[in-house]
C-alpha cells in the first residue's frame, strides 16, 4: 500500500469510528428516551438495563452506519480540499479516483458485510429487545397499566383515564371488565370514579380498592323475552375490593422470548418460508372464497334461501320462480329477506376486503424487509460516493457545514425511504420499489457529484449565473437608454 492510501485510509477509519461512536451513543440514548414509560419505576438492576442497552445497538446500525459513512466522507475530503491537499496531488498528477481508490475496497468491503449483520445479528437485536420490554412490562401491575386502553391484569381487564402517585397507584375513571371462570366471555362491567391499588413489593396478590362505582353482570337468559326485559343486574358502591392474582409478575424471566414472530426478528430464509406460506393461504382463501360465492348466488340457491326466510310457505309450485306463487304480503316479505340478503352479503364482501388488504400489506411488509437487507449495504457504498465528491466540492473541513450538508441529504433519504415502504404497504407500488427508492434516486446524483468533482465543477456554478445575469442585464439597459 502506497503512503497515499495508507494515510487516506487512516484518516478516513479514525473519523468513521469516531462519528459512527457518537452516532451509536445518541441513537442508543433516543431508545432509553422512547421506552423511558416501560423502563421509569421498575427497579431494573444495573444487568437489565445493561442488556437493553446492548439489544439497543444493533438496531441502531440501519440509520447510525450510512450516516456515518456520508458524514466520514464528507468531513475526510473536506479537510483535504480546505487544505489543499488535493490541489498538491492534482499537481502530481493523483486524481480524485485515485485518491478514493483505497476507501472504495473499505466500503465495498462495508457494504458486503453489512448484509450478513442486517440478516443475522440485526433480527436478534429486534428480537432480544422486543421481548426484554415485553417482560419489564410484566415487572409492576401499576407500571403495566397504559392510560386510555385497556390492559390485562390477572383476570380482569382494566382501562384508566389518568394515573397519579409515586408509583402510578391512584387511578382516575376506571373500567374494568372481569372474567367470569364459570362462562365464556366477560359478562361483568365495573366503573368507578377512581381506585387505588394496594400491594407488598413480593405479594403474590394486591388489592384493587374502587371508590364511587356501579357494579353491571350481565343476564344470559335461555328466555329471549326475559333476556329483552332483564338484560343485566345493576349495583351501586361506594367501595368495592378485588384481589387480583399477579404471581406471574412477581416471577418474571427477563431472557423469556416468547415474541418470535414479527417481520423483523426473522432472517432472510425464515422470511422466505413465511412469503410462501401466506402466498399460498391467500390465493387457497381466495379460490374458495370466490367457488363459495358463485354457488351462493346462482338463481336456484338465492331462491331457496329466500324462501327459507318465509316460514309460512312450506311448498312451492316452481322454485325456480317461487315468486310469483306468493300472495302480495308474502311477496313483500320475500323482498325484504332478498334485500336484507344482499345487504348482509355486502357487508360479507367488504370485511373480505378489508382482510385481503391486511394479508396484502402483512406479504408486502415481509417482502420489504428481504429488500432491505441489501440496501442497507448499497447505500453505504452510495452514500459514500455522494460524501467524498461533496467534501472535495464544498471545501470545508470541520463539523459546521459538512455536518448539516450530510444531515439533509441523509434525512432527504431517509424520509423517501419511510413514504415509499408506506406507499408500498399500501398497494400503491411494488414492494422492490418501495424498498429501494431511495436509493434508486441518491444513485444518480453519487454519479452527478463525482464527475463534477473530478472535472473541478462546483455543486452549483451560482457565481456564473449571477455574472451572466448582471450582464445581460447592463447590456439590455444601454440598448434602451436615449442617445445624447
Amino acid at each position: 500500500m502506497k503512503i497515499l492510501d495508507r494515510y487516506i485510509l487512516v484518516q478516513y477509519v479514525k473519523t468513521f469510528l469516531s462519528v459512527f461512536t457518537v452516532l451509536m451513543f445518541i441513537l442508543v440514548l433516543q431508545a432509553i428516551w422512547l421506552y423511558i414509560k416501560e423502563l421509569a419505576g421498575k427497579d431494573l438492576d444495573v444487568v437489565t438495563i445493561v442488556k437493553f442497552l446492548y439489544y439497543s445497538m444493533p438496531v441502531a446500525v440501519p440509520i447510525a452506519l450510512p450516516l456515518s459513512v456520508l458524514l466520514a466522507a464528507i468531513l475526510v475530503f473536506g479537510n483535504m480540499a480546505e487544505n489543499y491537499e488535493f490541489a498538491a496531488m492534482k499537481s502530481n498528477g493523483i486524481s480524485l479516483q485515485r485518491a478514493m481508490r483505497s476507501l472504495t475496497i473499505v466500503i465495498l468491503g462495508i457494504g458486503f458485510t453489512s448484509f450478513f449483520f442486517a440478516n443475522s445479528v440485526i433480527p436478534w437485536g429486534y428480537l432480544k429487545q422486543r421481548n426484554l420490554r415485553q417482560n419489564i412490562a410484566k415487572v409492576k401491575p401499576a407500571m403495566v397499566i397504559t392510560e386510555g386502553v385497556f390492559n390485562q391484569v390477572g383476570d380482569i381487564n382494566i382501562r384508566v383515564e389518568e394515573k397519579s402517585g409515586d408509583r402510578g397507584q391512584f387511578l382516575e375513571d376506571v373500567i374494568i371488565h372481569k372474567r367470569n371462570p364459570k362462562k365464556t366471555g366477560n359478562f361483568t362491567v365495573i366503573k368507578s370514579e377512581r381506585g387505588e391499588l394496594k400491594s407488598s413489593l413480593n405479594s403474590n396478590v394486591i388489592q384493587l380498592v374502587l371508590y364511587n362505582g356501579n357494579y353491571y353482570d350481565d343476564l344470559q337468559l335461555k328466555d329471549p323475552v326475559k333476556q329483552r326485559n332483564l338484560p343485566f343486574v345493576r349495583s351501586y358502591f361506594e367501595e368495592y375490593t378485588i384481589n387480583v392474582d399477579v404471581s406471574s409478575l412477581n416471577d418474571v424471566d427477563m431472557d423469556e422470548e416468547a415474541i418470535t414472530d414479527n417481520h423483523r426478528m426473522l432472517k432472510m430464509n425464515e422470511l422466505m418460508i413465511r412469503l410462501d406460506s401466506f402466498d399460498r393461504d391467500l390465493k387457497t382463501g381466495m379460490k374458495t372464497y370466490r367457488e363459495n360465492q358463485h354457488a351462493k348466488w346462482k338463481p336456484e340457491y338465492f331462491n331457496r334461501a329466500v324462501a327459507s326466510d318465509l316460514d309460512t310457505i312450506t311448498t312451492f309450485s316452481n322454485t325456480k320462480n317461487f315468486f310469483a306463487d306468493l300472495n302480495n304480503t308474502d311477496q313483500s316479505r320475500a323482498i325484504n329477506a332478498a334485500v336484507n340478503k344482499i345487504r348482509n352479503q355486502k357487508a360479507t364482501v367488504k370485511n373480505r376486503l378489508e382482510q385481503m388488504k391486511r394479508e396484502e400489506k402483512r406479504l408486502a411488509t415481509h417482502k420489504i424487509e428481504i429488500h432491505k437487507k441489501f440496501v442497507l449495504g448499497s447505500a453505504c457504498v452510495i452514500l459514500f460516493f455522494i460524501g467524498a465528491p461533496l467534501g472535495a466540492i464544498i471545501r470545508k473541513g470541520g463539523m459546521g457545514l459538512p455536518l448539516v450538508v450530510a444531515t439533509i441529504f441523509f434525512l432527504a433519504y431517509h424520509f423517501i425511504n419511510i413514504f415509499a415502504e408506506k406507499s408500498a404497504q399500501q398497494g400503491a407500488m411494488p414492494a422492490w420499489l418501495g424498498a429501494w427508492m431511495g436509493t434508486l434516486i441518491i444513485f444518480p446524483l453519487g454519479i452527478i457529484l463525482t464527475y463534477r468533482a473530478t472535472t473541478d465543477q462546483g455543486f452549483f456554478d451560482l457565481s456564473g449565473t449571477i455574472k451572466g445575469w448582471f450582464v445581460a442585464k447592463k447590456a439590455s439597459k444601454a440598448k434602451t437608454a436615449p442617445s445624447q
